[in-house]
């Protein structure tokens, strides 16, 4: 539900702005070269010292935005402990962009081993390999890693318990979208909690 009815037409328009991430990211799938899915996600970690990297966004739920890592990652250690992140998606072709900012979880067990069994054997294997964040002697070490969980767990295997996915439940969405002279056009959804009504606001560019 919406607080407020601030007047948006064309590529802003619509009352879900998980609808409207997910139309912005459609056309973005048929015009970037790579990875027109990657977020920028930022976390803090126990300093309050902010850290960032890119990932790849695997969903646009109903209600969230849905990743997978490694739980044991510098970033899985980061969220764990402040329970909030936040992101943004890019586009240069289409001079947009999507800040998200909200509440993060672990995805269901089911949700992650569904999507770990979705992925080539090479990446299921690499995600046992792997000791993500962590110091790492040499490529050499990491590729005999490799094979040997490749060995150890065959064609099929299960998901690491240290690895699955998370849910950015956000409470406050920004679409952004490049204007002339920087006069850009900026659109605010903030809300007070998960279940509270949106309220939308134009700002300054």
């Amino acid at each position: 539900m919406v607080s407020a009815d601030v007047p948006r037409k064309g590529i802003f328009a619509g009352d879900d702005p998980f609808e409207i991430s997910r139309r912005w990211l459609t056309e973005a799938e048929a015009k970037e070269i790579n990875d027109p899915n990657a977020i920028a996600i930022a976390t803090v970690d126990e300093g309050g010292l902010p850290n960032v990297r890119m990932v790849l966004l695997k969903e646009i739920a109903d209600d969230a935005f849905v990743f997978f890592t490694n739980y044991e990652s510098a970033k899985g250690q980061e969220i764990e402990s402040a329970g909030k992140a936040a992101f943004v998606m890019h586009w240069k072709s289409l001079r947009r962009q999507v800040r998200v900012r909200g509440l993060i979880a672990r995805e269901t067990p089911e949700a992650s081993d569904a999507y770990y069994q979705s992925r080539a054997l090479g990446s299921r294997i690499g995600a046992w390999a792997s000791q993500q964040s962590r110091p790492l002697a040499s490529k050499t070490a990491l590729m005999e890693a490799v094979a040997k969980e490749g060995l150890k767990h065959g064609p099929k295997p299960k998901r690491p318990p240290f690895w699955g996915g998370y849910r950015i439940t956000p409470l406050e969405i920004e679409f952004w979208a490049d204007g002339e002279f920087r006069l850009h056009d900026r659109f605010r959804w903030r809300r007070e909690s998960p279940d509270a009504a949106w309220n939308i606001l134009r700002l300054n560019p």
